[in-house]
């Protein structure tokens, strides 16, 4: 007779290198590696066909002086919303699809504990986001490079800074971005916690950052703009000047990973409640 199987190790169910593979194979991630490749050298053709620039003094006008400014002006460009979208998702659809598949009670009947599904799903949709944004960068580098050369990074109030420390700077910046967008990440990773629809958790945490940045202009509001998530999300150009001030990007840091903690309890408590196989 064959020994009884023993008991089921739920903390080795749902490897990484598992979640890790399906989400490679998800055909939203082949897309999203293309954008990364294609927008960058769109953005190329399209200062190539509107002629020289009228020697403006904004990130615009400076994009095409060097490869560190090409890519400072793409950092701004995207981070406004395409980043978000990225984010949201990365971070919105990999719980929802499962239980839109129908597959979500079939992992959890594996078994994979609730805590860890969560936790796993979590760390491959935060690595893949900051490697698109980081890879977004970095081709934007590489295609400014060839298309402009190596050069110093200028910035709209005339101040320079050498290509490599301009480099290093460009660094602390994308990881600034990255850093200030875990509450989009946090938000659609909840919201997708609590619906069937992916579609309606990565669109409720980008209608949150457009809300958020629309209430962040209205003057109005005085100090209380300062608590939106949104208000220092731009902080980070203040590493583009010789003298580097902090106080903005060490709130807006601040602000943004309280609510990640805050939307990533509230997913844990509400799916350890939600019943997936009903």
């Amino acid at each position: 007779m064959s020994a009884p199987a023993g008991p089921v190790n739920r903390g080795s169910a749902l490897p990484l290198r598992v979640e890790v593979a399906r989400q490679l194979s998800r055909l939203r991630t082949r897309w999203v590696g293309v954008l990364v490749v294609a927008l960058p050298l769109l953005l190329v053709a399209a200062f190539a066909l509107g002629g020289e620039d009228d020697g403006g003094d904004s990130f615009v006008d400076l994009a095409t002086s060097s490869a560190v400014n090409f890519a400072v002006f793409a950092l701004l460009a995207a981070s406004g919303f395409l980043f978000v979208v990225l984010v949201a998702l990365f971070a919105g659809d990999t719980v929802a699809a499962e239980a839109s598949w129908s597959s979500l009670r079939y992992l959890l009947a594996a078994p994979v504990g609730r805590r860890r599904l969560l936790a796993v799903k979590a760390v491959v949709a935060a690595a893949s986001s900051t490697l698109g944004i980081v890879a977004f960068i970095a081709v934007c580098l590489v295609v400014g490079w060839v298309a402009y050369g190596w050069g110093p990074l200028t910035s709209p109030l005339g101040d320079a800074l050498g290509a490599w420390e301009a480099l290093g700077r460009l660094g602390l910046a994308t990881a600034y971005v990255v850093v200030q967008l875990t509450w989009v990440g946090a938000l659609a990773f909840w919201l997708g916690t609590r619906t069937d629809a992916p579609l309606g958790a990565v669109g409720g945490a980008v209608l949150a950052n457009i809300l958020s940045a629309i209430l962040a202009s209205i003057t109005a509001l005085g100090d209380l703009r300062a608590w939106l998530p949104t208000y220092d999300a731009g902080a980070w150009t203040a590493l583009l000047q010789p003298a580097v001030v902090w106080d903005d990007m060490v709130r807006g840091l601040c602000t943004s990973l309280i609510l990640t903690v805050v939307f990533g309890v509230l997913a844990v408590i509400g799916f350890e409640r939600k019943d997936v196989t009903s």
